[in-house]
């Protein structure tokens, strides 16, 4: 699902070069759980933003689903990415101009989806915010944003989630309201799932944890079991999850039918 093969971010800064990343490697199997963990400076948003395609390596291979991105063009990446990876911010990145359901309606106008505002809106019910489609960034909480840009992300069905520090900016209760949005698309859909995270409890919950330190890949382990993602998710009671049945249809969100 996911290859990154020696790669590398070089950066110039006055008269030297500073190396972000060096020579990281590895694979990430489809419907894996997946943390990249280190200290600050280690380089983890960085590999997490070219593993989305938003920014090109110095060097090395970066694959999605067998597709090689870092060969391809700014437009190419753009809608290879709506189709391929949903990716959250940690600090939101809703367009303060528009309304929640006019957020999470963008990546489906792009992709010329067919009743964009209504599927939009479903997907904002199925996040628990039906109430607060009309309102604007500003007018939401914290916790509120974030399930917007989760159901922004999630608009096209991605098979990669990407998040960067998801809970990051949340209090302990509302970032475990997040992190259960995220594990029900894992759940429920065999969805991907990777986050960059200072939390050692959320990290440890994941199948797998890549360890970052001065740019390079430090350790690769695989602590979690699948009880273990169960007991993190039940941290987290009171948390809306996504659906995994329509009572009136077979496709649990069947917003996103032909």
């Amino acid at each position: 699902m996911i290859t990154v093969k020696d790669v590398s971010m070089v950066l110039a800064a006055a008269s030297r070069s500073v190396t972000i990343l060096d020579r990281i490697t590895f694979d990430i199997p489809a419907k894996q759980t997946v943390a990249i963990v280190g200290p600050s400076g280690s380089g983890k948003s960085t590999l997490l933003g070219l593993m989305a395609g938003l920014d090109r390596p110095t060097t090395g291979l970066i694959q999605l689903d067998g597709t090689d991105i870092t060969t391809m063009s700014e437009s190419q990446m753009a809608r290879f990415r709506r189709e391929k990876v949903g990716y959250i911010f940690q600090s939101f990145h809703l367009i303060p101009t528009l309304t929640a359901v006019e957020n999470v309606a963008v990546p489906l106008e792009l992709s010329r989806v067919s009743r964009a505002g209504d599927r939009a809106a479903e997907l904002l019910a199925a996040v628990g915010l039906s109430d607060r489609m009309g309102h604007y960034p500003v007018q939401l909480s914290g916790g509120e944003q974030q399930r917007v840009a989760v159901a922004r992300a999630f608009a096209c069905r991605p098979p990669i989630l990407l998040a960067d520090e998801p809970t990051g900016n949340l209090d302990s209760s509302t970032g475990a309201h997040v992190i259960e949005l995220l594990l029900s698309l894992h759940r429920d859909y065999g969805t991907t799932l990777v986050l960059v995270t200072h939390d050692a409890a959320l990290a440890s919950s994941m199948q797998r944890v890549l360890s970052l330190r001065d740019g390079r890949l430090e350790s690769d382990s695989m602590p979690a079991s699948s009880e273990s993602l169960d007991d993190f998710s039940a941290a987290s009671r009171g948390a809306e999850r996504i659906p995994s049945a329509d009572p009136l249809s077979s496709d649990p969100f069947p917003i996103f039918g032909s």
